[in-house]
């Protein structure tokens, strides 16, 4: 019976690990990796880009936190265009990561969104406004520049 319980403690330990956890990187070499979001099983590859020694066969480390900000920017925007019964289905970003060379990080990231909504002035307004409220914005270096456009 004490072996039967340490086993059901030590899942449960597991389990609870894992709930925890946010995602598992595994390295596939050759500078790539794969990440697992351990809640839907769905998986990312990462590669590095062309300029840095990689392949560039896929998103680079840099290239997610870009995009990141993007999607970010959509899922708050979509919470608050929820909550006013506003569509923001079919709009779309394009994303441009630039690279400062030394030291080599993100100097800036430029979204310009393409909004397909029937929103009035005061709606867009407010969902240009909950955009710089989001996560991944508020937690990007300072010395990042940010630079959003909206296109109604």
């Amino acid at each position: 019976m004490q072996v039967f319980t340490f086993y059901i403690m030590m899942k449960i330990t597991e389990l609870n690990k894992h709930n925890n956890m946010t995602s598992k990187v595994t390295y596939l070499g050759d500078l790539r990796t794969t990440s697992t979001h351990l809640h839907s099983n769905t998986e990312i590859i990462t590669d590095a880009p062309l300029d840095n020694n990689g392949k560039g066969e896929a998103f680079s480390p840099t290239d997610m936190v870009a995009n990141s900000l993007a999607t970010c920017i959509f899922t708050i925007m979509g919470i608050k265009a929820r909550d006013m019964r506003i569509s923001l289905e079919g709009s779309t970003a394009q994303v441009t990561k630039v690279m400062q060379a030394s030291p080599r990080k993100i100097s800036s990231i430029e979204i310009t969104f393409d909004m397909k909504s029937e929103a009035d002035e005061k709606s867009r307004t407010i969902l240009e406004r909950v955009a710089t409220t989001c996560p991944v914005y508020l937690s990007l270096n300072p010395d990042i520049k940010k630079e959003i456009t909206f296109n109604w």
